[in-house]
């Protein structure tokens, strides 16, 4: 029952009340050692993403050359602030995400758009592997008309070719980037100071077409 419970989503009048203030996280990147802030340099851009356990998705970006910050959090629910214990409980409606600020001289949004698709299985629902709830479900979370139209197309072709390679359906959902609320302290960049930690990410194995005038780069 209770298992169910979490893999369905609740109601904003259901959700925990959350608190005011934010709750205490790490000042710097574990492997940047920049200050651990939301704020984007001039001529850079960010991104947003949900895929399973934040601890593997945050690795997988912090290596992607281009890539300035990245920083775990909890973001498209309704609680303010949240705690990790709080977003576990399925209660809070928040997904565990990491967000990302990148250099698009470096890298580009399509770039990491097809480590998203490859990185994980967005075929779950509520569920990444055997992590199951509303915090592990497979998102792209949007800042502006730009990357929307990427992400959809992106959708669109990948959906394409796991249909033909007789996988299922996409379940990510597609959505204007929500506040974001950074996780604790203990789970910024976990896996660079926990190497053999659990990541919890597997993807299908099929790799993902850039549609046609979709390039690496501008």
């Amino acid at each position: 029952m209770f298992a169910s419970r979490k893999t369905e989503m609740v109601t904003p009048a259901n959700a925990l009340a959350g608190r005011v203030q934010p709750i205490p996280t790490a000042a710097t990147h574990h492997v940047f050692g920049r200050p651990l802030s939301g704020d984007v340099p001039q001529g850079f851009a960010q991104a947003m993403f949900g895929m399973g356990c934040f601890w593997g998705a945050e690795r997988m970006f912090w290596q992607i050359s281009g890539v300035w910050m990245t920083r775990v959090g909890y973001a498209g629910g309704y609680t303010p602030n949240p705690t990790y214990q709080e977003v576990c409980s399925g209660q809070t409606g928040h997904n565990e995400v990491v967000h990302v600020i990148y250099n698009p001289a470096g890298v580009s949004f399509q770039d990491l758009l097809r480590a998203f698709w490859e990185g994980h299985d967005p075929t779950q629902g509520m569920r990444q592997g055997n992590d199951r709830g509303t915090q592990y479900r497979s998102g792209i979370y949007v800042h502006d008309d730009e990357q929307e139209r990427l992400a959809s197309r992106t959708r669109e072709a990948y959906a394409d070719k796991l249909a033909r390679a007789g996988l299922g359906s996409i379940t990510t959902e597609i959505v204007r980037a929500p506040e974001f609320y950074h996780a604790e302290a203990d789970h910024q960049q976990y896996l660079a100071k926990v190497p053999g930690g659990y990541c919890g990410l597997g993807g299908t194995g099929v790799s993902c077409p850039l549609p046609t005038g979709v390039g690496a780069r501008p």
